[in-house]
């Protein structure tokens, strides 16, 4: 039976449309990104905008703000016709955008970040950048938004760099603002303060449409919902009417699991071993204190903590990449019910590690995780090229075989692509995390570290990814989770450990509520019922 289109249409007292896009085409040779799609946002209001990757939402949004031209259609902004035909045109009308890659330059300052591009002065150009920096203060205060604006922009947080992109936004006179993915690369507690920051520039009459992947974001933040599947209008739903699941199934177009569905773990011997691991940061001071934690064969042990407390450090020490100064690694594979070989992994680089067995996802997909420019096959070997089946003699590459591999890891982890020829960079967000995905888990590791496996992926990823890693561990495999998002590793974790300020503060079951995880998280402690035994 076909699905229905859910539109629940707006009460006749709503304000005008600030944005209305009418039967927006645009299409490339073999893709159509949006088929006639409909968008009707209005003033002053907060309207999310979701969907799979690759239904079209970001191709959506760059037509409006001017990076891409429709093959047809029309835009409407405050109910008058408009032609944009480049950013200059959208800024001219009002509308920003807050990309979910910042657009900043780090060695540069806040303020200069700001005027870049509209740098105040004479006719000599004398850059006058006292009185931008009275103007960033003037309209840091006026929205809420504090910020130094002599601070180079590379010493501030995720958070605080997004702020700054909010608030070139508003110096440039925007009404309409575009929030692409504004929560991919932020902790719970600096998606708190921006959404208080998008609520109050709603009171001043902003206008704001938010792209996301959580669904719970879009129930608790926005007010209208506009559903895109596949390049399509999949339905419309005012916020408060609606749950998780009616979302999830207009996105996907079939009812998603929203919990993961797991058995209970059977945990084997140790296969990932971590001991007494110290690490230095990039400017010499340490950063990891002592790190200890065993992964046992058919578990998946979380790893919780606010970002920025070397989690990111501890998953480039274990997979090669930042080598430790005292402390000791180890991998004893399991084979046939039993145990192999142990593996001394602490001096060992990146290559070598996943040679003994580790594999990893990273957590920046697009700095290390894929090389963008090339082809979906290309990296579907990306750090295995040395491997026997993909090369001769490691010098000569065995195209043939590749390319087999290739189109098995796009068909058994459904890539969504038209040729494993097509560079990953022309991928979504979602099937480039597939792609490495699939090429980690295809090479049968005997441990994996997932370090953000589903940051900004869609709803429908999500369930495939957790999914796999449940497979994982259910095969006898030691899995290493690092997320930011506690729901995620409440949902997928046997264990938890939870990192403050470079050390493992405490290891707590999988049925740890938020509250108790929140207090370790910020340096608290809780009391164990058998230390109050003791």
């Amino acid at each position: 039976m076909q699905e229905s289109t859910v539109v629940k249409p707006q009460e006749e007292s709503s304000p005008p449309l600030a944005v209305e896009m009418r039967d927006i085409t645009k299409a490339w040779p073999g893709v159509i990104a949006d088929d006639h799609v409909n968008l009707a946002v209005r003033k002053g209001e907060i309207h999310a905008l979701v969907g799979e990757n690759g239904a079209g939402k970001s191709t959506l949004m760059n037509i409006l703000y001017g990076l891409l031209r429709p093959d047809s259609g029309e835009i409407f902004i405050n109910g008058q016709k408009v032609a944009i035909n480049g950013p200059r045109d959208a800024i001219r009308l009002g509308i920003g955008m807050v990309h979910q890659h910042f657009m900043l330059i780090p060695v540069l300052t806040v303020a200069e970040n700001i005027i870049l591009g509209r740098e105040p002065g004479g006719m000599v150009g004398a850059l006058n950048l006292k009185k931008a920096r009275t103007d960033i203060q003037e309209l840091s205060r006026q929205y809420g938004l504090p910020i130094n604006p002599d601070t180079l922009v590379k010493d501030l947080s995720v958070g605080l760099q997004q702020r700054v992109e909010i608030l070139k936004v508003l110096a440039r006179g925007a009404d309409i603002l575009i929030m692409d993915e504004p929560t991919g690369v932020l902790t719970p507690q600096e998606t708190d303060e921006l959404f208080g920051v998008l609520r109050e520039l709603v009171k001043r009459g902003k206008t704001i449409i938010f792209i996301t992947h959580k669904l719970r974001e879009v129930l608790e933040l926005t007010d209208n919902i506009t559903v895109l599947r596949r390049g399509k209008n999949a339905g419309t739903l005012v916020t408060r009417e609606t749950n998780q699941a009616e979302i999830a199934r207009l996105m996907v177009g079939r009812e998603v699991l929203l919990r993961v569905n797991k058995t209970p773990a059977k945990p084997g011997p140790v296969v990932l071993h971590i001991e007494d691991v110290h690490a230095q940061s990039d400017i010499g001071l340490e950063v990891l204190h002592g790190v200890s934690l065993d992964v046992h064969a058919g578990e998946i042990l979380g790893i919780a903590g606010v970002e920025g407390n070397g989690q990111t450090e501890l998953v480039e020490v274990l997979s090669g990449i930042r080598k430790t100064t005292t402390g000791k690694i180890t991998l004893t594979p399991t084979k046939d019910g039993g145990q192999s070989q142990t593996y001394n992994l602490t001096t060992m680089d990146a290559r070598k590690v996943r040679q003994m067995g580790l594999a990893h996802i990273p957590e920046d997909r697009r700095g290390s995780g894929l090389v963008l420019a090339n082809t979906i096959e290309d990296n579907s070997i990306l750090g295995q090229q040395r491997w026997p089946q993909f090369s001769w003699n490691r010098l000569v590459l065995l195209w043939r075989n590749i390319a087999s591999w290739a189109r098995r890891l796009v068909a058994d982890f459904d890539v969504r692509t038209p040729s494993i020829e097509v560079p990953v960079q022309a991928l979504s967000g979602g099937n480039q995390q597939k792609v490495i995905i699939a090429r980690e888990l295809a090479s049968n590791p005997d441990a994996l570290i997932a370090a953000q496996p589903t940051r900004g992926v869609d709803i429908g990823a999500i369930e495939f990814i957790h999914r796999r890693l449940i497979e994982q561990r259910d095969a006898g495999k030691a899995v290493l989770l690092i997320s930011a998002e506690l729901e995620e590793i409440r949902s997928l974790s046997d264990r938890i450990a939870v990192m403050y300020e470079g050390k493992v503060v405490d290891i707590v079951g999988a049925d740890a509520s938020e509250e108790e995880l929140g207090i370790l998280m910020t340096g608290g402690h809780l009391e164990h019922p058998e230390a109050q035994q003791s």
